[in-house]
């Protein structure tokens, strides 16, 4: 990130769609808040040369574009040393391709009828590391989950090896939280959140904030621990 005229971390985002109308009304909403700068725009086919040449900290990005999709994208900016955090834009909530673009590494999804006023938010939840799902989304998203009931219940039953510590921090990991932020509410070092979500990823066999999150949900652990409760 950058720093603002006021000596502010300034957010630089780059929005990936097929439709100029998308891209303009996108930069205009981000574009009012202070920490955060649309530093360019693109279609797919110049999405990978815009993101390297701009090096933003944030993408937004089309999951579905007729020139080059955004899951070929995707792929792509995951190859990039110092890849930028990247969500996943979708007109659907149940769109199908959500769930192989979380386990390609997207950070989360936005659907493009987000509400203005929390658009910033995402952007910024995004940019401090967090985790960023539709609720409504990620319950068809598990209830869409690929392979036998038995694979998928011997995955949630992983969520049992972990502490009541680490359970803790994996309910406020798919809250959204960053690190800091899970720290600052559990009164814990950034430092040693880090270390909780590491052994989080380990026993849980997942290699992101993103599929732990979705493990969580489908293990029932957000409705066992309710917001509230992992705060204390």
């Amino acid at each position: 990130m950058n720093e603002g005229e006021a000596g502010a971390r300034v957010i630089r985002v780059v929005v990936v769609d097929d439709e100029a109308l998308v891209r303009s009304g996108f930069e205009l909403i981000l574009g009012a808040s202070e920490d955060i700068e649309v530093v360019a725009t693109a279609s797919g086919g110049e999405a990978v040369q815009t993101v390297r040449r701009e090096r933003p900290d944030v993408v937004l990005l089309d999951i579905r574009m007729p020139d080059v999709d955004g899951l070929t994208v995707l792929r792509e900016l995951r190859k990039t040393p110092d890849a930028p955090v990247v969500a996943m834009l979708t007109t659907f909530d149940a769109d199908e391709y959500i769930l192989t673009a979380l386990h390609c590494g997207a950070a989360g999804f936005l659907l493009k009828d987000t509400e203005p006023e929390q658009l910033a938010h995402l952007v910024r939840t995004l940019a401090a590391g967090g985790v960023v799902l539709s609720p409504k989304a990620s319950r068809t998203l598990l209830h869409s989950h690929p392979g036998t009931t038995a694979a998928v219940d011997e995955e949630a039953a992983r969520v049992r090896l972990l502490t009541a510590r680490e359970r803790d921090v994996l309910v406020l990991v798919a809250e959204g939280l960053s690190n800091t932020d899970i720290g600052a509410r559990i009164h814990l070092s950034a430092g040693t959140v880090k270390d909780h979500v590491s052994a989080i990823l380990t026993k849980l066999r997942v290699t992101s904030r993103v599929q732990a999150a979705l493990l969580a949900q489908r293990a029932g652990l957000l409705d066992e621990h309710p917001r509230s409760e992992a705060g204390r």
